[in-house]
């Protein structure tokens, strides 16, 4: 059985991805698991020290993995981080206007 989240951890993930590079993030990793810092900065086209302390808040808030390879560190999306991702789609697609009954 699930273990049913607190309103705290609640807020400690949506923290994590509340800012739209992080949500931009989160949206590259869903489509290419297990990429670099760099593959990172050249999708999202942004400053490498930038995006840097946007993964780490996005590791930190327990939404993306990190898994050292030699000098290289990959990034993938924790199962939390892939739920997140479901929900932003579904998000992205509502128009705002009230469904007809």
């Amino acid at each position: 059985m699930a273990k049913i989240k607190t309103a705290k951890q609640m807020e400690r993930h949506l923290k994590g991805m509340a800012n739209h590079y992080r949500i931009e993030i989160l949206l590259i990793l869903a489509k290419q698991e297990n990429i670099t810092l760099e593959e990172i900065v050249e999708a999202v086209n942004a400053n490498e020290k930038t995006i840097g302390e946007h993964v780490r808040r996005l590791f930190t808030a327990g939404l993306v993995n990190k898994k050292y390879r030699g000098k290289f560190v990959e990034h993938s999306l924790t199962p939390y981080g892939k739920t997140f991702v479901k929900f932003l789609e579904a998000f992205r697609c509502i128009s705002g206007t009230p469904l007809q009954t």
